[in-house]
């Protein structure tokens, strides 16, 4: 992920140890734990919000749902593990970039780009992550703050090599992201609803995407990303 500057290593290094609602997990329970997990993550993929209850993820698991409250304590704990599996998934997508390279703003546009994929494969997981899909789920704050710390770290170490001198890579990072944001949810929500026949931008991917990379490249020179 290029060089990042001390304090994004900083809050790199503490978003390792999070204090939540599940459960601690003894050694011997951690594959078990995950199995249950994965069964969570399928769900959601597959049935989407509405499939995330104790007993759907007890079965898609092959196990009882006193095994899920044993996990996790319930329901909440359940959701707040998955919460943090969906970042895990977004942080290994980054972890997994090209080095960075003299071209640091095509690098950026190029993890803009993979993060639009990462939302368009799971509308579900994107929503878990960035909405509000489960009435009264919120997650557990120490858990948010790192997970957030982490994944946004690594995207202001990016943004931090292409800055202009004297610019806070913290907040151009941040308003670079929530562009990015809004076009992703703004294309998830057009997506999920009939076409219009005279909307100006065609229902296609191609088209979704030239529009995507367009906004993002602007955002970027309004911004004054450059090339050092």
């Amino acid at each position: 992920m290029g060089h990042p500057d001390a304090a994004c290593a900083r809050l790199l290094r503490r978003g390792c140890a999070v204090a939540t609602r599940h459960l601690p997990t003894r050694p011997a329970e951690q594959g078990s734990r995950e199995r249950h997990l994965d069964a969570a993550l399928s769900v959601l993929l597959d049935r989407g919000v509405p499939g995330l209850t104790v007993r759907g993820v007890a079965e898609a698991a092959g196990a009882s749902t006193l095994s899920v409250y044993a996990r996790f304590g319930g329901r909440a704990g359940l959701l707040d593990a998955l919460y943090e599996r969906t970042f895990d998934s977004l942080r290994e997508l980054l972890e997994g970039l090209p080095p960075s390279s003299p071209d640091g703003v095509g690098d950026l546009l190029h993890l803009a780009l993979e993060y639009r994929g990462f939302a368009l494969e799971s509308p579900a997981r994107y929503g878990l992550m960035f909405e509000r899909p489960v009435p009264g789920f919120d997650p557990d704050p120490a858990l948010r703050s790192a997970v957030l710390r982490t994944t946004f770290g690594m995207f202001i170490a990016r943004v931090n090599l292409v800055c202009p001198p004297g610019a806070d890579a913290r907040s151009t990072a941040y308003q670079l992201w929530t562009a990015m944001h809004g076009l992703v949810s703004a294309e998830l929500m057009l997506a999920s609803r009939t076409p219009l026949p005279d909307w100006f931008i065609p229902p296609t991917e191609e088209a979704h995407e030239q529009m995507y990379r367009q906004a993002v490249t602007a955002m970027m020179t309004g911004l004054g990303l450059r090339n050092r």
